[in-house]
């Protein structure tokens, strides 16, 4: 069992840095990947091609990395600590929290990119309310009825917003990697990272969770303080994500599903550091389709994680 999660972890850390080369290497203009290395080392090739790979491609990539290592583990630790297959990083109502501070901003014809981000993070910070709460039924109860709220809160904007700050609005909703620049990068990566450092060290409750919050009290953990670290990971790392490149969706739900499937354990000190792989190779697949079939990110997410929530459904039901 052991030398098989080492190659599967090997096989991933090369499919992550062969994707990641391919993304490189597709846009709008291919460009050989001979081409990418010299402008990522200062060789000897043509400006705009250094302008290409080191301002535009190269960003676009790292946070399809990081967007995708991050939703796939905030899905995997809500799905641990509800012990719900189908619980996301969406749960707590932070996408629709994220929405409505978009919504609020861009639809009232105010707007920065950073703004637009600022607003995300407020909405996505309310539901930092919810961890005060002892009874997660409660929680996920309160999260679909916040979500429900929000949503029809954001239809009420868009059908009073101009058509102009409508489009800039719905384009936001379908989710998009390329609208990041270097300084937001510079805000989404220390965050994605504290989220998965966070992540890591909520294995050990994670792992006492998955029999239950009796079994773990009884094993000296300390339910509302390890519930509290894993909300602030998973609202950092999905909350992040969704700020800066919008409500992403499937990725947080299916990928710890594909993960547990691969490496057949339930053991987080194994899946969550496979789940960042396999989702951040995922996200970087997507992101490669996306471009070369002009399409948003977000629908093509939704094509390839349809049928493993439909499998996951009908597994459960069987």
């Amino acid at each position: 069992m052991q030398s098989r999660n080492t190659l599967l972890f090997i096989a991933l850390i090369v499919a992550v840095v062969s994707l990641f080369s391919v993304d490189m290497m597709v846009g709008a203009v291919n460009i050989p990947l001979s081409e990418v290395w010299k402008a990522l080392t200062g060789g000897d090739c043509p400006e705009s091609t250094v302008k290409i790979v080191r301002n535009i491609r190269l960003v676009k990539a790292f946070v399809a990395l990081l967007a995708g290592a991050a939703l796939s583990v905030s899905g995997l630790q809500m799905q641990t600590l509800f012990r719900n297959p189908l619980a996301g990083p969406y749960v707590l109502g932070i996408s629709s929290g994220a929405s409505l501070g978009v919504a609020l901003v861009v639809l009232a014809g105010f707007g920065s990119s950073f703004g637009v981000a600022g607003a995300a993070w407020v909405g996505s910070a309310v539901v930092l309310m919810f961890i005060g709460i002892k009874d997660i039924m409660v929680i996920l109860i309160l999260g679909m009825m916040f979500s429900s709220g929000v949503s029809a809160v954001v239809q009420i904007l868009q059908y009073l917003s101009r058509d102009e700050a409508l489009k800039t609005f719905v384009i936001w909703t379908m989710g998009s990697l390329g609208e990041v620049t270097v300084m937001q990068l510079c805000i989404l990566f220390p965050s994605v990272l504290l989220g998965l450092v966070l992540a890591v060290l909520s294995i050990k409750p994670l792992n006492m969770l998955l029999f239950g919050e009796d079994y773990a009290v009884t094993m000296g953990l300390n339910i509302r303080r390890s519930r509290g670290m894993i909300f602030m990971s998973a609202t950092l790392l999905a909350g992040t994500v969704t700020a800066f490149c919008g409500p992403i969706g499937f990725i947080g739900l299916a990928m710890p599903h594909v993960t547990r499937m691969m490496f057949d354990n339930s053991d987080h000190r194994v899946l969550i550091p496979a789940t960042m792989l396999s989702g951040a190779s995922v996200m970087i697949i997507c992101d490669i389709i996306s471009k070369m079939f002009t399409l948003p990110v977000n629908a093509i997410t939704a094509l390839l994680g349809v049928p493993v929530v439909v499998w996951i459904v009908l597994r459960n039901r069987v």
